[in-house]
């Protein structure tokens, strides 16, 4: 199942705190917010891609305490785009000097900046046209790196700032280029 767009827009139109609260007053339900202001439920997902997005997110953790370079999100994370949309990527990771850059409040709420580098892996009920628009969305919005994982088609699709998409047919591993020093991902884990 796709996200469920609402449209409050003609009754009113969230502020950035009035969002923020009501995701803190609904904590059971993920909400995104697209540029154009239209509420975006999430639905959760199953074992198979909560598993996939742990073991992921474990390998990041790991590389960044290694480096101390900068701060790793999970997918409960919700960041403030310039364009206006608030989006939750699977895996985010935001260089330490640009995170310190923030105030404590924006910090504690839904930081208003752009990862340097996020990761969509995408779940059997996504639609990857839908998929490829939020990754498109991120580059647009500062995301020097962004990875979209297919497990179903075992494809990656690796988007740069200011370069075309390049796609990948079963890659065996991902490297962070000069975004990631140094991280390498094994996609045995999303290819079984």
């Amino acid at each position: 199942m796709s996200a469920i767009a609402i449209n409050l827009n003609p009754i009113i139109r969230l502020t950035d705190n009035q969002f923020y609260q009501l995701c803190r007053e609904n904590p059971e339900v993920k909400f995104e917010r697209n540029a154009e202001g239209k509420l975006l439920i999430m639905p959760p997902t199953g074992g198979e891609t909560g598993n996939r997005n742990s073991e992921v997110n474990a390998d990041f953790v790991i590389w960044n305490r290694q480096t101390k370079l900068g701060i790793c999100f999970d997918s409960s994370t919700c960041f403030k785009l310039h364009n206006g949309a608030n989006r939750s990527p699977d895996v985010a990771w935001i260089r330490k000097d640009r995170w310190n850059a923030l105030t404590r409040e924006e910090q504690e709420k839904f930081p208003p900046i752009a990862p340097d580098f996020v990761l969509e892996l995408m779940s059997p009920s996504d639609s990857l046209r839908e998929t490829q628009a939020k990754m498109h969305e991120y580059i647009d919005n500062g995301v020097r790196l962004g990875w979209l994982i297919n497990p179903k088609m075992h494809q990656v699709e690796i988007s740069r700032l200011g370069q075309p998409v390049e796609i990948l047919a079963s890659p065996q591993e991902l490297s962070g280029e000069d975004i990631l020093p140094g991280f390498i991902l094994n996609l045995q884990i999303i290819w079984g």
